[in-house]
C-alpha cells in the first residue's frame, strides 16, 4: 500500500466521527453461452482496509448450479493507479479459455429485475418478474423468495456476528403457489468471507430458440469488512 493511503487509512480510524465504509462490488452481467449452458458474471471493485484492486469472474453451469472447470476466477492486484482496469483486463483474458467474450455479449439474456443494495423501498427477501419484455406476457411470473437462517460459524468465523445461510424457493404461479426449494444452505463456503445477510438483487433470464430457458438469480452476501459491512455477489442457475 502506497504511503499516502496508510495516511489516509490512518486518519479514517484515528478521527472521531469519521466516514466508514465498507467495500460493496460492482457487478457485471456478463451473459450467457451460446446454448444457455453457462452463465457468466463479474465482481469488481477496491478492498477496504488495503485498497487493492480485484476482479472476480464466475461461470456457472446452469443445469447444475456448479462452478464449471476454470471457475471462479479471482484477480488482486496491489493498490495503484489503473489497478481496477488492469484487475478486470487480466481476469477477462482467463475468462477467454471459458466462454468467449464476444459469445457472451451475443447472448446477454434479459435483466427482469434489479434491487440495488442502496434501494431501501425494495423487498431483499422477495422478487417478482415478467421474465421477458413481451407484453402483454406470454410467460407466467417468475417469483423467488429467500429466507436466512443461522449457520454453525467456522472457527475463522468467531466473533465475527451471526453467520447465516439462506434457502431460495421458487413460487409456481401456475400451480396454485406452490414452492420449490431451488437452493439450501448445508453448511457455509469458506468463499462467502463468514456472511451475515444476504438479499436478492436481480434476476437474469436467458429465452431463445437454441436451448431450454435458463435463470439466473442475482444475490448480494453481506459480511464484516475491516472498515464496514462488505457486499460480494453469487448467483443461482436453474431452468425455467
Amino acid at each position: 500500500m502506497h504511503l499516502l493511503r496508510r495516511l489516509a487509512l490512518a486518519a479514517v480510524l484515528i478521527v472521531p466521527g469519521a466516514a466508514r465504509a465498507g467495500d460493496v462490488a460492482n457487478l457485471d452481467i456478463l451473459g450467457f453461452s451460446a446454448d444457455g449452458g453457462i452463465f457468466a458474471f463479474e465482481e469488481y471493485g477496491e478492498l477496504d482496509g488495503s485498497g487493492d484492486a480485484y476482479s472476480n469472474r464466475f461461470y456457472i453451469d446452469t443445469s447444475t448450479d456448479r462452478f464449471v472447470a476454470g471457475s471462479p476466477i479471482r484477480i488482486r492486484l496491489e493498490d495503484d493507479i489503473g489497478a481496477i482496469a488492469n484487475a478486470r483486463a487480466q481476469s477477462a483474458a482467463k475468462g477467454e479459455r471459458i466462454v468467449p467474450a464476444t459469445v457472451l455479449a451475443a447472448n446477454p439474456g434479459f435483466l427482469a429485475g434489479f434491487n440495488a443494495i442502496t434501494e431501501y423501498s425494495a423487498d431483499p427477501t422477495r422478487m417478482s418478474v415478467n421474465p421477458r419484455p413481451v407484453f402483454a406476457p406470454v410467460d407466467p411470473p417468475l417469483e423467488f423468495r429467500l429466507e436466512e437462517f443461522p449457520l454453525i460459524a467456522p472457527v475463522a468465523c468467531e466473533n465475527l456476528g451471526d453467520i447465516m445461510g439462506f434457502r431460495l424457493t421458487r413460487i409456481n404461479a401456475t400451480h396454485g403457489g406452490v414452492t420449490t426449494v431451488v437452493h439450501e444452505d448445508g453448511s457455509v463456503p469458506a468463499s462467502r468471507r463468514c456472511p451475515n445477510g444476504y438479499r436478492i438483487g436481480g434476476i437474469q433470464t436467458w429465452i431463445n430458440d437454441n436451448g431450454a430457458p435458463k435463470f439466473a438469480v442475482l444475490i448480494a452476501v453481506r459480511s464484516m469488512g475491516f472498515e464496514g459491512p462488505d457486499y460480494r455477489w453469487i448467483a443461482v442457475t436453474g431452468s425455467l
